[in-house]
């Protein structure tokens, strides 16, 4: 009976999102449209990519709060070495996705070699790399090239296709995420680095006396989530165009949000990345439907609050079953 009750648990995520398209469709005003669908799918482009990166960070028992700044910062610095210092298009993005690699290797250092508890870690690096953002920029908002520009190209790879491709209008950006999915799902699943993954957050002590380098691998867990935020910086880019100093924070809780949902454990050792896409759909699903509504920002903030906290308890009370489920 009671795992019976675990797996209908699974469901539930799966559950939320068509209540919410449903419930949107019906209240929203032209939400089951396709200028609707196609904002979801843009909303989810970087959350999707975040959300993916710190999937593996919180199935260790750990914590990310600098996605969202980390994102940003790559993305600022890009932009700097494009309208600035006259890098092409390609290297500025290569760049975007270096810092941010290397800002989720000082985390992982932070937290492996230094012992820093992961919530105090990032959360420093939260602060750090907003504020670097706007110091390299000088607190100016930086644009990446726009449809019709030399280098709009960017976009049609990573945004969606040109209005003269053999399929106008198409989210290129949902094959970048599905194969990012994909690839990630496989070394999640069924590597070493998966693995490993798995036993730092079952049993961080079992899995360092079992001859695991823990520190090593800590650190290359934060460092692919610091990669996979700069990936999500490209992908905003490509979106959103301009890139503003001194945000960013905040955003984290959309894809934190998204993989609790999704059925990954806070506590560690349990999760599964199809659960996180689901869940991240469920985060944009809700801030588009709120939007058709005409609930404006602050609602939407709101709102999502109330998400993370259900999202958290939502946790609690799967981790108590499965206690229950292993007693018996």
């Amino acid at each position: 009976m009671l795992n019976r009750k675990f797996e209908l648990q699974k469901l539930l995520a799966p559950a939320v999102l068509v209540i919410l398209y449903v419930f949107f469709s019906i209240f929203g005003t032209n939400f089951f449209s396709t200028d609707y669908l196609m904002n979801i799918l843009n909303a989810s482009y970087f959350i999707g990519f975040m959300a993916i990166g710190v999937t593996f960070v919180i199935i260790t028992g750990g914590i990310d709060l600098s996605l969202g700044t980390t994102m940003m910062c790559g993305a600022l610095l890009g932009a700097t070495a494009y309208t600035n210092w006259g890098w092409n298009i390609w290297a500025s993005l290569a760049f975007c996705v270096f810092v941010a690699t290397v800002i989720g290797g000082i985390n992982g250092a932070l937290i492996a070699y230094l012992r820093l508890p992961p919530f105090i870690a990032t959360l420093g690096m939260q602060m750090i790399g907003m504020g670097f953002g706007a110091i390299v920029t000088k607190v100016v908002t930086k644009r990446f090239p726009t449809i019709g520009t030399p280098d709009a190209a960017f976009k049609y790879v990573f945004y969606k296709s040109s209005n003269t491709a053999l399929i106008p209008g198409f989210p290129t950006g949902a094959l970048w995420l599905a194969g990012a999915f994909i690839l990630a799902y496989m070394l999640l699943n069924h590597t070493k680095f998966g693995r490993y993954t798995y036993a730092l957050g079952s049993n961080y002590e079992a899995a360092r006396l079992s001859g695991i380098n823990v520190k090593k691998w800590q650190l290359l867990i934060y460092t692919f989530c610091g990669f996979f935020s700069g990936l999500a910086g490209i992908f905003y880019a490509a979106v959103y165009t301009s890139v503003i100093p001194s945000t960013g924070n905040g955003m984290e809780l959309l894809a934190i949000a998204g993989v609790v949902i999704g059925g990954t454990s806070m506590s560690g050792g349990s999760g599964s990345l199809m659960g996180t896409i689901i869940g991240v759909f469920v985060m944009s699903v809700l801030k588009q439907g709120l939007m058709s509504m005409g609930l404006q920002g602050h609602w939407q903030t709101f709102f999502t609050g109330i998400v993370v906290i259900g999202a958290v308890l939502l946790d609690q009370y799967r981790l108590k079953k499965a206690t229950q489920i292993k007693r018996v």
